[in-house]
């Protein structure tokens, strides 16, 4: 079993958990240490026990918490060497990962921490680099793909494998067409390194998704350009469209921006 709990997700602050008897690691870092800890003691876990915290990519809101978590806390950061780079590039991290505390990654490579077999895998964003993780405990496959700018074959690969997914819903096409944003932005974000939409979601669960997955989590949505009910909806739509039944063929849960989403229990 694999307990998951999501403590942020968003342009606010991303940060995932996983624990097994075994260990514990966190994807990404956004969030302050302070909250981190709360969050995991109110749950009754410890970051004290985390035995690793890797990274996604190297934008602040994945990375904010990395310094002081590998400088005051001795936890090792495992990221590839281009993120490593931009962590440390970043005006955002303040405290900075020294060379002691940095674990190299390469895609496609497994690490092993625990009983947990930890494979990153390369997603297109504007970043210094972007990659997703799959994470296998004996039979059990945990995908999580965020920041998104298209569903490219490993990608692809990665929803077809996993029995639970962590997948972008970042905004609501028209909700993106119609707002503040200006055009630049807008671009940036409808391109193939930026951010996938409800309907780009729902379509790769259409096309990729296969019957052994469990459940699915929507992650990383906008404040400004999406809803939680809204991507709910819209996803929900689409996939009946194709005899998909939320609910029957699989899960499907909305994790929150800035707030605790709560365990799930992986089995």
């Amino acid at each position: 079993m694999i307990k998951f709990l999501c403590l942020g997700s968003g342009s606010s602050g991303n940060c995932y958990y996983l624990k097994t008897e075994k260990c514990s690691i966190l994807i990404d870092a956004g969030i302050p240490v302070r909250a981190l800890k709360k969050t995991l003691h109110d749950y009754g876990f410890s970051l004290d026990a985390v035995d690793g915290i890797f990274i996604t990519h190297d934008h602040a809101d994945h990375i904010k918490a990395v310094g002081n978590l590998a400088n005051d806390m001795g936890k090792l950061i495992y990221a590839t060497e281009k993120v490593h780079i931009g962590i440390n590039n970043n005006y955002c991290t303040t405290s900075k990962v020294t060379e002691p505390s940095r674990r190299y990654l390469y895609k496609g490579e497994t690490t092993l921490i625990g009983d947990l077999r930890i494979t990153p895998f390369e997603v297109s964003h504007d970043s210094s680099d972007c990659v997703g993780y799959k994470i296998e405990q004996g039979e059990l496959t945990f995908c999580l793909a965020t920041d998104v700018g298209e569903v490219t074959p490993i990608v692809a690969k990665a929803i077809e494998e996993a029995n639970y997914l962590v997948l972008e819903a970042n905004h609501d096409e028209e909700m993106l067409q119609q707002g503040p944003y200006p055009a630049y932005l807008k671009g940036r974000i409808r391109s193939n390194r930026g951010h996938l939409s409800n309907y780009q979601c729902a379509n790769a669960l259409i096309t990729y998704a296969s019957p052994k997955l469990r459940q699915v989590w929507l992650c990383h949505l906008s404040e400004e350009n999406n809803h939680p009910e809204l991507a709910r909806k819209t996803i929900e739509t689409v996939l009946r469209g194709y005899g998909i039944v939320v609910g029957a063929d699989f899960k499907m849960e909305v994790l929150n921006r800035q707030t605790p989403t709560g365990i799930f229990e992986l089995a």
